[in-house]
């Protein structure tokens, strides 16, 4: 069954001198048509879909467009053009770190985070032990959030988000949070939700991680798709060559 259609989707920035200008400014340019705009197209005609139960890997290097493309299918941006259909209920783990306040404890930023997610307060108070259990802050649960590390704030982002049972899952680099042995326990708890039938998308510069974990694989370059398929392994091996300078795009 599709899950997820992504149709010819284009996503588009426009830039002005607004900002510096301001608004009186820029109302005077406009009348004198002498306000300059630029396009960039961050992603361009990218065409894909998955069923129940596939796992998507997205390659490309910084600026490819992979950040966005999440966004978009994630519903928190619009395609400039084409349309992104998904089925039954996503959750998208994308800029772990935001979202929180630093002078609220620990404890309380696991709800404030959670009613950001759209969870009830009965699910909170029925999955929090859970959750601060698995990211391992216990000790910390009444600290002000602003004395944890980068690593600590990120492993609770995750144990909140990765506590749902989604139909979609978008993963961006989420699962390198941590030291290595939350790595393990954090990729462990992915599987778990990707064996129960979760549709995923996993954003990573480790090939390691794409080639044992994903069935299929996306690569983009430069905000275009170079290819979508199921050979996981070969579309990997001719990325590695391209990161190696053995093969080249325009």
């Amino acid at each position: 069954m599709e899950v997820l259609k992504v149709n010819h989707v284009s996503i588009k920035y426009v830039t002005g001198d607004l900002k510096s200008i301001g608004l009186k400014e820029y109302v005077m340019r406009k009348l004198k048509n002498d306000y300059h705009t630029t396009e960039f197209w961050a992603d361009k005609d990218i065409n894909f879909s998955l069923e129940k139960g596939d796992m998507l890997g997205i390659i490309g290097t910084n600026g490819a467009g992979k950040s966005t493309l999440l966004k978009a299918i994630s519903g928190i941006m619009v395609p400039s053009e084409g349309w992104v259909k998904r089925e039954g209920k996503i959750a998208a783990l994308l800029e772990l770190a935001s979202g929180f306040d630093g002078d609220l404890t620990v404890k309380e930023n696991a709800y404030l985070r959670g009613a950001l997610l759209g969870y009830t307060r009965k699910f909170m108070d029925e999955t929090y032990e859970d959750i601060i259990q698995f990211a391992e802050l216990k000790e910390f649960e009444e600290r002000p959030f602003k004395q944890l590390s980068s690593g600590m704030k990120s492993r609770l982002a995750f144990s909140i988000a990765s506590m749902v049972k989604p139909d979609i899952l978008i993963l961006d680099e989420v699962l390198s949070v941590g030291d290595g042995a939350f790595r393990k326990k954090s990729e462990a708890k992915m599987k778990e939700i990707i064996n129960g039938g979760a549709t995923t998308i996993l954003v990573s510069h480790s090939l390691g991680q794409v080639r044992s974990m994903c069935n299929k694989i996306l690569w983009l370059h430069k905000g275009k798709q170079v290819t979508f398929g199921s050979d996981v392994k070969r579309i990997c091996d001719e990325y590695r060559a391209f990161l190696d300078g053995k093969k080249r795009f325009s």
